[in-house]
């Protein structure tokens, strides 16, 4: 524990650079998976059979496919068709790409919790669809999904740790490149492993405190 706690002021400034960019491919691949997840949902839950059909089919196939081979492709085969990107546009892109599936089925869960008679009652009043899901559905779908959409962002937070495979040096890989140098290899992960709980700690408590107000606001 002494020899840990010695070496942690050397270890932690050059570890800490890796954060800015672990939080930068989380948070632009969060909005991306929520902008793609709504357009998805939206699709499934639209009552028009080709854009439901279209939206399942690109769900199934995204989730079928890993994260890590997402985030390949689009960093080394988009260049082959003349689509170069940073590593980090990849990153954020191509995990955008993978998580927006289960945004989708996050959003749409939320969309059908709504009990079918209000929007009969809403459609009955002249109201469009438009209309239906901003004033009746959205708000009390949001409340329903809520909590696993604060789940999903952690999980996506941990999951940026592959944006390292395609030479994006957030935190792991520069935990990686620091140990390979110093071989101080238990201070260092160790060090890692802590710093991606103490980003994750908050969310979740976020995400516990979310769960508890949807329970006493029902």
């Amino acid at each position: 524990m002494t020899h840990f706690l010695s070496q942690v002021p050397t270890f932690l400034p050059i570890l800490m650079q890796g954060v800015y960019l672990t939080l930068l491919v989380t948070l632009g691949a969060f909005v991306l998976a929520t902008v793609l997840g709504l357009v998805w949902a939206f699709m499934r839950v639209s009552g028009v059979a080709p854009l439901a059909w279209t939206a399942r089919t690109v769900i199934v196939i995204v989730r079928g496919i890993p994260g890590i081979v997402t985030l390949f492709y689009i960093y080394f085969v988009l260049p082959d068709l003349g689509l170069a990107l940073t590593a980090v546009q990849a990153a954020i892109i191509g995990l955008g790409i993978a998580y927006s599936p289960y945004m989708a089925e996050v959003f749409r869960a939320g969309i059908e919790a709504i009990d079918r008679g209000q929007t009969e009652a809403a459609l009955s009043i002249g109201m469009g669809w438009g209309l239906l899901m901003r004033r009746v559905i959205l708000p009390q779908a949001i409340r329903v999904a809520l909590p696993p959409y604060g789940s999903t962002m952690v999980m996506l937070l941990k999951d940026s740790s592959l944006a390292s495979t395609i030479t994006v040096a957030e935190l792991s890989l520069q935990g990686k490149l620091l140990a390979s140098s110093t071989f101080e290899n238990t201070t260092i992960f160790t060090l890692v492993a802590l710093i991606y709980l103490a980003m994750s700690l908050p969310l979740t408590a976020f995400n516990s405190w979310l769960e508890r107000r949807m329970r006493q606001a029902r």
